[in-house]
């Protein structure tokens, strides 16, 4: 999963994987993926350039930082192409069952991305890893998002694709096929991605394949030898299981902000669900300073080094699709944080967008 390493633009676009030759089409050429954006003027850049409506200037975030806002949010993770699948009536085994299925962008990354540049000030990038074949329409979405996306261009492995099951109860399922999504490697780092940065977040879905997790180990060390704070999202209960909590632990050791929902802070905490929730949430609070837990419905705790300081109710929404409720919570959460609110408050604005979220189909803001 290593190439030779190469120089990531900084401002959005695509970036050839060069390990392979050139992409079908001829050099450069990428075609579009589902729902084709036509090329023409407003299109996405090619090179370094601002996202329109993002003013750029010296700041004391470093150099590209926003000039009257706080510095960047540079988003590490996975860019994937949502099946969702929303069926009112219980799925019928060996035969048809009626269901309402769209085909979305998403990824837990590139959607925490997206809430976060509809939430606040800063300006808000990415860095991912895509298929050929759809690799413009990602990166037109992001961009029409408020997103600055560095989207490396796989040849080898499509897109990764996810298809979610949405039951009556807008509580989902996932059926996942992470394509390029986990070929990111540290060749696709380069140190000028933490220009103007304050702050580095990275999916956890990176940490479950050995390349994607060089990278993000290489992009934490990064991080702190420049005194960005890093937060992480563990992402998945049941890709945790397999490496093991201790393990993730000890990757995202010198972490910030800790960000699981209820099933991954009892993985991570090692403690039998009966204990509860609260406990969990201020034993890792111990491993990495700020913990908050997203619990739904019920809303979100947030545990300071040992202890539990607040418990935020959610809003009270009709759901639709949860799908990417905790992705919308992470974006607000993190764009409240880097416009100066203290945890609590950050957290209430995480809530306030995982219930929007969850009111509309797919991971997206609108």
């Amino acid at each position: 999963m290593t190439g030779p390493a190469r120089t990531v633009p900084n401002g959005a676009g695509t970036v050839p994987d060069r390990r392979a030759g050139p992409p079908p089409g001829g050099a450069g050429a990428v075609p579009d993926g589902p729902n084709p954006v036509p090329d023409g003027p407003g299109g996405v850049p090619d090179g370094p350039g601002p996202v329109p409506g993002r003013r750029t200037g010296t700041a004391p975030g470093g150099a590209g930082a926003p000039a009257d806002g706080p510095g960047a949010l540079l988003v590490v993770g996975d860019v994937v192409t949502d099946v969702v699948a929303v069926h009112p009536e219980p799925l019928t085994p060996a035969t048809d069952t009626a269901a309402r299925i769209r085909t979305l962008p998403g990824g837990a990354g590139a959607n925490a991305a997206c809430w976060a540049a509809c939430s606040g000030p800063a300006e808000v990038r990415l860095l991912a890893r895509v298929g050929v074949e759809s690799a413009r329409w990602h990166e037109r979405a992001l961009v029409d998002a408020g997103v600055r996306p560095r989207l490396v261009i796989d040849r080898q492995e499509p897109t990764g694709t996810v298809v979610a099951l949405v039951g009556k109860d807008a509580e989902r399922t996932f059926l996942t096929d992470s394509g390029a999504a986990l070929r990111l490697c540290p060749a696709d780092w380069a140190p000028s991605l933490l220009d103007g940065v304050a702050h580095l977040h990275l999916s956890g879905y990176l940490f479950f394949a050995d390349s994607s997790r060089e990278l993000a180990l290489v992009a934490l060390r990064a991080a702190r030898g420049r005194g960005v704070p890093v937060s992480v999202d563990p992402a998945s209960a049941g890709f945790l299981a397999a490496p093991g909590p201790r393990r993730f632990l000890d990757d995202i050791e010198g972490a910030a902000v800790l960000l699981p929902n209820e099933d991954e802070a009892l993985l991570l905490a090692g403690l039998p669900g009966p204990v509860g929730v609260a406990r969990a949430a201020a034993a890792l609070s111990r491993r990495v300073p700020l913990v908050v837990v997203t619990r739904g419905a019920a809303g979100a705790l947030v545990a300071e080094r040992g202890r539990i300081t607040a418990e935020v109710t959610a809003q009270a929404v009709e759901a639709v699709d949860s799908t990417g409720a905790g992705d919308a919570f992470t974006g607000g959460f993190l764009a409240a944080r880097l416009a100066g609110a203290d945890p609590v408050e950050a957290a209430r604005a995480g809530c306030r967008a995982a219930a929007v979220a969850v009111t509309r189909l797919g991971g997206r803001p609108a």
